[in-house]
């Protein structure tokens, strides 16, 4: 299993989709005009980073009381198959992105994940992820 605390600039990142009203989007986009910001994205991309890091100290809290892996964990098919053998499971608690190798079987999956919550996005196959549907929160 490997963790990172923040992910490399270049790794893929998540589309989100946002409704706005058309003041706020004519506010963005003159902000955008006058040379403050290169294009909405990098606006929107701003902002949240900005409250992000206005709400750190909320944000570290929880993750410390949910005692959630703030980054990112990797789970391969040797990881899960190593659990199985020990007799354990893993509850997958994760703040970021949470990740399992396509190689990994569903039943593999079920037999050494009892848990899974993901605050930020869960990459597996959609085997696994049907697999452990009942064990997400």
């Amino acid at each position: 299993m490997v963790q990172d605390v923040a992910m490399a600039e270049g790794e893929r990142a998540e589309k989100i989709t946002i409704n706005l009203n058309v003041v706020d989007l004519g506010r963005i986009d003159l902000l955008v005009h006058e040379g403050f910001y290169a294009n909405r994205t990098d606006f929107i991309r701003t902002a949240i980073r900005s409250l992000l890091g206005t709400t750190s100290e909320t944000i570290d809290a929880a993750v410390s009381r949910k005692t959630l892996v703030l980054g990112t964990v990797h789970h391969s098919r040797g990881d899960l198959e190593q659990l199985l053998e020990a007799g354990r499971q893993v509850h997958l608690r994760v703040l970021g992105l949470a990740s399992i190798d396509d190689d990994v079987t569903p039943e593999l999956a079920r037999a050494t994940i009892a848990s899974v919550e993901v605050l930020g996005a869960l990459r597996a196959s959609p085997a696994v992820r049907a697999a452990l549907a009942d064990r997400t929160v």
